[in-house]
């Protein structure tokens, strides 16, 4: 490595070869690397060295001085302020190329797996317009107007939307007119760093089949006057909104949503159709982002377990039972745990609405709920947090060897991790990854593992550098 000196601050031509996991592009200065926000590979930049470390530097964008051909213009016009987004300036093609090479290089690196079976991603129809949930701070100019919209990259800045390109359009309306109601209102907005003042987000809901919306309002505290008598004239304006609600966060807190919710007017809920199925949706339900994308997944995952209707499946970190539903009308028993109880309420209510009897939910941690189980799953679905499963649920996973595991990821790094647990000594076989795109416009990729016991795979188990 050269002793080249660096300094922050200074100005230094690359060429942009690669994107790293986290969006930005990628290039190297006297064999040191440069991570630079905003640029595409085959970008050649003047970049401004902002962050420096003896190993490798953060830079910041001055001038493009060749561009890319995987670059193109921006759908929204402050896309280049925005931190809602990260790749609107790199053509769609080339994002999907990005996210599957993000998974393979995960599941080399992090997971010593040589070649790992890594399908092209599964695009959805649109990389625009399908976001169905949006959650946008709210903040008063220096000028008094009522502002909401996202924080600009790296800051708390917020950045002004009247609409955005990658929520479903039918939300735009109301982004727009709800922030001038809560300004002749003369609502007080919530400052964070006095902990001062009373709403704090504007949180939009979208059934994306039914087209029903729910508006919720994150408060301080309930004292928000004629609250009744706004969610009424809503509810009137807008054909589509089904319910008005509050919810209550007191907490000096990054958390957006409060621990509890009022319906003010219309229903607590909107209804949603998935896989042939409606579900109940509240205001700060875990449902994911891009119906479409999570059906398409669903299949996929349906299609490779080629249920018979005799299994007994586990899913764990099953939420409000968006996935356990649909496999539970292919499986004999069909058990989901999760840990938070409100999702647990409605995931039997939504067996309920449903007609599906087959199905029982328990509420607690996997890592304690897994081990005490008294059947022994033939398919067990993992969809953890970000954070990826608990050492302890691997282990168990070990000893109890149900024939096929599915682990759906929103991290490849933790996925990669936990894979390497599980297929060590050739316990099991990975089979296949299927990367969806749930996130277009971003550098966030999901991807589904199918994994079956060695023993019952007709091939040779999937080699880690580990095992060679």
């Amino acid at each position: 490595m050269t002793n080249t000196i660096w300094q922050q601050g200074e100005l230094i031509e690359i060429a942009i070869a690669d994107l790293s996991d986290t969006g930005d592009g990628v290039g190297r200065y006297n064999d040191r690397v440069v991570f630079v926000p905003d640029t595409v590979p085959g970008d050649r930049v003047e970049v401004r060295l902002v962050h420096v470390k003896p190993k490798y530097a953060h830079g910041k964008l001055q001038q493009l001085l060749q561009p890319s051909p995987h670059r193109q213009r921006p759908s929204c016009i402050v896309a280049d302020k925005c931190g809602g987004c990260q790749w609107q300036h790199i053509n769609y093609e080339f994002q999907l190329q990005a996210k599957h090479n993000q998974v393979i290089q995960a599941l080399e690196r992090i997971g010593g797996f040589i070649q790992p079976p890594v399908d092209p991603v599964l695009a959805p129809t649109s990389p625009l317009g399908y976001r169905n949930k949006a959650t946008y701070p709210l903040h008063k100019s220096s000028t008094g107007q009522v502002q909401a919209g996202y924080y600009q990259k790296a800051s708390h800045q917020l950045i002004n939307l009247n609409q955005c390109p990658v929520q479903d359009s039918r939300l735009n309306p109301l982004l727009a007119e709800v922030k001038q109601d809560i300004q002749k209102r003369g609502w007080q907005i919530y400052n964070e760093q006095r902990h001062q003042g009373q709403i704090r987000h504007l949180g939009l809901r979208i059934g994306r089949r039914t087209g029903e919306i729910l508006l919720t309002l994150v408060v301080k505290d309930w004292n928000l006057p004629e609250i009744e008598t706004q969610a009424q004239e809503w509810l009137q304006r807008y054909p589509q909104l089904v319910g008005v609600s509050l919810n209550r966060n007191p907490a000096r807190t990054n958390a957006i949503f409060g621990s509890e919710t009022r319906c003010i007017a219309g229903m607590p809920y909107l209804r949603e159709k998935f896989a042939g199925l409606e579900f109940q949706v509240l205001p700060d339900t875990f449902f994911q982002v891009y119906t479409e994308t999570a059906e398409a997944l669903l299949e996929v995952i349906q299609s490779e377990l080629n249920l018979q209707g005799y299994e007994v499946l586990v899913d764990a970190y099953c939420g409000i039972g968006t996935l356990t539903l649909p496999l539970a009308k292919k499986v004999r028993q069909a058990t989901g745990l999760e840990v938070q109880p409100e999702a647990v309420k409605q995931a039997i209510l939504n067996a309920q609405r449903n007609g599906i009897n087959n199905v029982t939910f328990q509420t607690g941690a996997v890592e304690k709920l897994l081990p005490q189980m008294e059947n022994v799953p033939d398919v067990v679905l993992l969809d953890p947090p970000r954070k990826g499963c608990d050492r302890s649920v691997m282990e168990t996973l070990r000893q109890v060897k149900p024939s096929q595991i599915v682990y759906v990821s929103c991290k490849v790094a933790t996925l990669a991790r936990d894979l390497k647990l599980l297929c060590q000594d050739k316990l099991y076989t990975l089979k296949r990854i299927q990367p969806a795109d749930f996130f277009p416009q971003t550098a966030h990729v999901e991807a589904a593992a199918f994994l079956v016991l060695s023993h019952l795979d007709g091939g040779s188990a999937t080699l880690t550098k580990t095992q060679i």
